[in-house]
């Protein structure tokens, strides 16, 4: 059981009275500052068992996974606005309507499992403020680069949760760092599945040729193998679509496609291939972007993914900051039954060309209706929510059928109470 201290940093509480007065303060410091509906969603996690059983989590009654349009994608939880791969960011991402939260899973020195997309620590904690860790420093290879700083797996579990999130982009707000802890694999997943609807997962095996370096496990097993013993304790099965995988939607990413092979034989969900820019190689197998984008990979790699996730910039090259015509990579993996849903969507200036008039929803409408693609990874989760909600809506049917059932709660609390 996990009281709200997984949500919320705040110094160790070993009591019950203590963990109590630290709901109290995080209530206090976020009241006014998000919807109720989020504020209630934390405290409600603070009042039961986190981790409920996934056979008895799904009962029907919640509203299923949207399928008629491209998946909104909350790339890292709601980052845009709170500090990447926090509790408080997948919360929002879910309230904002997102279809499926998407994380990054490595692992801590004791094999614990935990969402952070970089190796280092450095660029998203407060660590540099730990000066207990200061000898934790040292310089790594990562990817045929050698990289100085603080790594995930020179620290345990219980030292991990001691460091304070903090948002990455300094024009970004920054009045929540380090006010919430990093979070394990399956604080992640009971995220989704706490969710008041059908909301999807989307973890990334990241780095995994580094985490089996560094990280060992009993038995032999290697990180790929903790991935899919995770997801399946929780209850992750099933072929995409299948009556089972839409109970509890799951996508499993990586760059790495010796990864992606090894995992086909432990579990048949979905799959989808990470592809970086042009200039950087696959992370274990050290191909070209042109090799791996090539009919002749596409054909084999399909034996293994459903789909892949490009750079968006890779589909549709830019020169001095405008698109230039797009390339054929869409059209060619969906001759193939491949879906593609690319990355990153970010609403700043800074992130969008010039062809979009500093426009977001410009942008979705480009990538949605003239590239055609499946997905897309966004870091603001409600602009592309809204987006879609204006110009697809949901079926006509699901509003009627919902004006009903509140026509007929209405017609039997009149009947309950005639007086009013």
């Amino acid at each position: 059981m996990f009281e709200l201290t997984v949500i919320l940093k705040q110094p160790k509480q070993k009591s019950r009275i203590g963990a109590a007065k630290g709901r109290d303060s995080m209530a206090s410091a976020l009241a006014g500052l998000v919807p109720l509906s989020f504020l209630l969603l934390l405290v409600g996690c603070a009042s039961r068992p986190l981790y409920p059983l996934p056979g008895k989590r799904y009962d029907g009654s919640k509203k299923p996974l949207q399928t008629f349009r491209p998946y909104n994608l909350a790339h890292r939880g709601s980052n845009g606005e709170f500090p990447e791969e926090t509790a408080a960011a997948y919360m929002r991402a879910i309230e904002e309507g997102a279809d499926f939260i998407e994380g990054d899973v490595l692992a801590s020195k004791d094999g614990v499992l935990i969402m952070q997309h970089d190796v280092t620590l450095d660029d998203t904690t407060d660590i540099a403020e730990h000066k207990e860790f200061a000898n934790r420093k040292r310089t790594c290879n990562v990817q045929g680069t050698n990289t100085t700083g603080f790594f995930h797996f020179d620290f345990t579990l219980e030292e991990l949760k001691s460091l304070g999130v903090k948002q990455r982009y300094p024009f970004r707000d920054q009045q929540y760092n380090g006010k919430f802890p990093i979070i394990t694999f399956k604080e992640f997943i009971s995220i989704a599945l706490d969710a008041p609807r059908v909301v999807g997962i989307y973890p990334e095996i990241k780095n995994p040729a580094m985490v089996n370096q560094y990280v060992k496990w009993p038995g032999g097993k290697k990180f790929e193998d903790k991935f899919v013993e995770t997801l399946h304790k929780y209850g992750y099965r099933g072929e995409y679509m299948s009556k089972q995988w839409l109970k509890q939607p799951a996508f499993i990413q990586s760059f790495a496609p010796t990864s992606l092979i090894y995992v086909s034989n432990l579990t048949d969900l979905p799959k989808v291939f990470l592809i970086d820019d042009i200039t950087i190689p696959t992370q274990d197998t050290n191909q070209s972007y042109w090799e791996v984008t090539s009919d002749k990979y596409l054909n084999f790699i399909k034996n293994y993914v459903m789909g892949i996730g490009p750079w968006k910039d890779t589909i549709v090259y830019v020169s001095e900051n405008y698109l230039q015509p797009p390339t054929d990579l869409v059209a060619r993996a969906h001759a193939l039954n491949l879906q593609v849903h690319p990355y990153t969507y970010r609403n700043e200036n800074q992130f969008l060309h010039f062809n979009f008039s500093q426009d977001p929803y410009k942008e979705y409408d480009y990538w949605i209706n003239t590239i055609g693609v499946d997905g897309l990874f966004t870091d603001f989760t409600g602009s592309l929510h809204q987006y879609q909600e204006w110009t697809t809506p949901s079926p006509s049917g699901e509003k009627s059928a919902t004006k009903l059932l509140d026509k007929i709660g209405s017609m039997i609390s009149k009947y309950r109470n005639p007086q009013t």
